[in-house]
This record gives structure tokens, sequence and C-alpha cells, in this order.
């Protein structure tokens, strides 16, 4: 890695290892930018390496850095101190993708269907910032019913979105034969291109498709270990 890169880490979420990507900006000189959960607040702050990996292994994000590794680190450094974290508008992807490409997003939360434009925002927002610790047995059944159903949506959403890849990658296939058939190389290309794209979108999707099928597993081996230690009822 190196100055301006946008880095991430995988973090554990309510015993779950690995559930979600902690993303900052590097600053070259052992020094991460980021959303800090250090306080009671979550921060922008430039804190060290390891206080960014908590000993985890950090990895780039790859994609197209529209501005250069100074102004990355500029842009970054302009919000130092903001205390606006929001998971579902403003967290740590949305700061880290705004720093190097000007757009604030946040793909993991579209890859799990959560995507803010389609779902009940204040719904979703009680959820995520519900303590993790319950306190009953039915706020704990509760939670686990409501965590698989929004496994589940997002599920079916993913799978969708993978056929309609399939058909548009076999469409593209078809239409570069037929260009083939009637010499047109070009056309053949070009829609072989868009082919490739669409298995490029195939594989996304498929590996998305494996991590919410990880997903529930573990949340079904939790709440099994949590039944056997006595901590949730049947």
């Amino acid at each position: 890695m190196a100055k301006g890169d946008q880095i991430y880490v995988l973090r554990d979420l309510a015993g779950v290892p690995g559930l979600y990507q902690h993303h900052g900006i590097d600053c070259g000189d052992d020094t991460v930018i980021h959303y800090s959960k250090a306080r009671e607040i979550a921060e922008i702050a430039r804190t060290s390496y390891e206080a960014f990996s908590w000993g985890k292994a950090v990895y780039p994000v790859r994609q197209s850095i529209i501005y250069p590794p100074d102004t990355v680190v500029e842009r970054a450094t302009s919000r130092l101190g903001e205390r606006q974290y929001d998971l579902l508008l403003n967290n740590c992807e949305h700061f880290a993708n705004w720093c190097t490409t000007g757009r604030s997003e946040s793909r993991q939360l579209a890859s799990f269907g959560l995507q803010p434009g389609q779902l009940n925002l204040p719904e979703l927002r009680r959820l995520a910032e519900r303590d993790h610790h319950v306190t009953t047995p039915e706020q704990a059944r509760a939670n686990f019913r409501k965590a698989l159903g929004d496994i589940a949506t997002a599920y079916n959403t993913t799978l969708a979105d993978q056929q309609a890849a399939y058909k548009t990658a076999e469409e593209w296939h078809r239409v570069a034969q037929k260009a083939l058939a009637i010499n047109r190389e070009d056309l053949a290309r070009a829609a072989l291109h868009r082919k490739v794209a669409a298995n490029q979108r195939i594989e996304t999707l498929t590996a998305q498709l494996g991590e919410l099928v990880e997903l529930e597993l573990n949340l079904q081996r939790n709440r099994a270990f949590a039944e056997r230690q006595g901590g949730v009822g049947g």
C-alpha cells in the first residue's frame, strides 16, 4: 500500500468473524484516516496503522482512483474531527470513496441489498443501532428472525440479478455469433466485450450469494451455541 490508497480491514460483528470491511485512507506515513470508533461517538481521526487494523491483515481497494495521492490525503484531512457517522448514508466506506473518487457510496450496503433509496431507512437504522447485547430470550429470537429475513431478502435480490446477468451474457454471445456469420468482426468484438462484462458481473454476484449463505450459516451456528449455553430459549 502507498500514500493515498484506499484500504480496508475485515472486522467482526456480533460474534461473526470478518463480517464487514472497515475502510480508511493510507497517509503514507504509517497512519490512516478513517471513521474511528475508539470513543463513544464515531469520529474521523488520524490513527496509527495498528489502531486501524486491530492486528488484522490490511487490503487495498481495487478501483479507479480519480484524485492523485496528495489530493486524496488532503480531502481526508479536510474532514478530520467529523462526527456525522451514519451506517446507511455516511459510513467509513462512504467517506473513503469520497476521498478517492468523489463519490460518497458504499458497495457493501448495495451488495447485501441495503440500498437506501429502496428500503425503509428509519427501520434499518433502528436495527443497525440496536445494542448487540440483548437482555431477554424474546428479544434475541426477534433479532434473529429479523436478521434471517434481511438475509433472505438480500439473497433473493442478488439471485435475480445473477439470473439477469446470465441472460445478458447469453444474448451478447448470440449477437457475437451472428456478427461473425456476416463477417462483422468489429461488431463481434464489441459484443464479446459486453459478454465479458456480464460474466464478470456474474462472478461478483455469485461471490455475494456465497457470502450471504455463509452469513446465514454463521447466524444459525451462533444461535445454536447460545441455546446450548442457555442464553436463548427455543
